[in-house]
């Protein structure tokens, strides 16, 4: 199993690669109490205690209406209170909103978006300049082929993204972090298990299954492509000559 230490080493060194921390920071950790966002809060956590620009953490929650097991609710403050960090949970209308009024067939999009908003609403309102998120290695890969195949574009997230509508910025502490290492890590600690209706039924998870097919023949792929948008030299992308 995945050590404390082990996964912090990864987030450390993205931390210092794309300076996302600084000295006073306060940082809204969005908590879903998936698998994803319990290791970025334990990782976040962990390195607040030596880290050589002090920072705060905050746990956001946001409920968006879907009825979890209240056992696994309970266990998962628990362990956040354990981390000496502040729990907050935002009520919101989300569900309501996305699958009983619109019934939306293609919900994910405008779920996530009113995610992201009450997120970054609640972060600024208990005072935070900063939203970690936990997206992971694995994320940046399948987020680069939805935007090729779904998009016709060549895009994906951002490790540091400022919001200048919302005067915050968003950093993604995982980027270096590999699912299969955060899989490992959480055996032993609180997770939700997703009751959203579309879970596992989605475009992102077709996309998973594509690449997943694809390392059995070329067991190098994810790392390759991991590489290959990290690093700006290995881009090269056409570009249009400019006019003279």
């Amino acid at each position: 199993m995945i050590t404390l230490q082990q996964l912090m080493s990864p987030v450390r060194r993205a931390v210092d690669d794309y300076k996302m921390l600084k000295a006073g920071d306060k940082i809204a950790v969005g908590l879903s109490g998936g698998k994803d966002s319990v290791a970025m809060l334990s990782a976040l956590a962990g390195l607040r205690r030596f880290y050589p620009e002090p920072f705060e953490i905050v746990a956001i929650r946001i409920d968006a209406g879907l009825k979890y097991n209240e056992a696994e609710e309970d266990a998962l403050r628990k362990y956040v209170e354990e981390l000496g960090v502040l729990y907050h949970v935002e009520k919101t209308d989300i569900y309501q909103v996305v699958f009983e009024e619109r019934k939306e067939k293609n919900p994910c999009s405008l779920c996530a978006n009113m995610r992201r908003g009450a997120l970054n609403q609640t972060a600024k309102k208990l005072g935070c300049n900063k939203v970690a998120l936990g997206h992971h290695a694995d994320d940046l890969i399948e987020t680069f082929f939805l935007s090729m195949i779904y998009e016709g574009r060549l895009s994906t997230f951002h490790p540091v993204t400022y919001l200048s509508k919302a005067d915050l910025t968003v950093i993604r502490p995982m980027i270096y972090v590999k699912e299969h290492v955060i899989k490992s890590f959480i055996k032993d600690k609180p997770v939700l298990v997703n009751p959203c209706p579309v879970d596992k039924h989605t475009q992102r998870e077709e996309v998973k299954t594509t690449i997943f097919e694809l390392s059995k023949k070329y067991p190098l792929i994810k790392d390759n492509l991991f590489n290959a948008l990290i690093n700006d030299d290995r881009h090269n992308l056409f570009k249009k000559p400019k006019g003279e």
